[in-house]
């Protein structure tokens, strides 16, 4: 009985620690200057499952990071100016971002989570967020066409 149970506690301890060691973490920078042009996170646009954490880090000073759509169940983050933040993405569907002071830049990314089953909502959010942009009106377009 006693080998019993101690089996039974490893198998479950090792299924827990099994289930921690999947997850990744994936690094979005936010940059005055990259390979997309002006005011970007990059990676603009990243695939995840659930379970994983986005790490946005701070390159450059001036901005943040701030959830714009999620999905239905999901927490939103408002991430502080010049600092970087650390989001745990546990629902599937797709997260829509931004940088506070440069939307107006079309400085924004987009996170797919899984099955895209906020497909409609999160393309909404990136069509206003397009359609408030002064420039690069066709960078958050293009994060979104990854979407699969």
């Amino acid at each position: 009985m006693k080998l019993m149970l101690k089996h039974t506690v490893a198998s479950a301890a090792l299924a827990l620690i099994s289930g921690v060691a999947m997850a990744a973490e994936h690094v979005v920078e936010m940059k005055n200057s990259g390979a997309d042009g002006a005011m970007v996170f990059e990676p603009g646009f990243v695939k995840a499952e659930p379970g994983d954490t986005v790490k946005f880090v701070l390159v450059d000073p001036a901005h943040n990071s701030v959830s714009v759509e999620v999905p239905g169940g999901a927490e939103g983050w408002q991430g502080a100016m010049n600092e970087g933040i650390t989001v745990t993405l546990n629902e599937e569907g797709v997260y829509v971002y931004k940088c506070t002071p440069h939307a107006a830049l079309n400085m924004a990314g987009v996170i797919q989570v899984g099955d895209p089953v906020n497909y409609d909502a999160a393309k909404a959010a990136v069509d206003k967020l397009t359609a408030a942009a002064a420039t690069n009106k066709d960078r958050l377009t293009g994060y979104f066409g990854q979407v699969q």
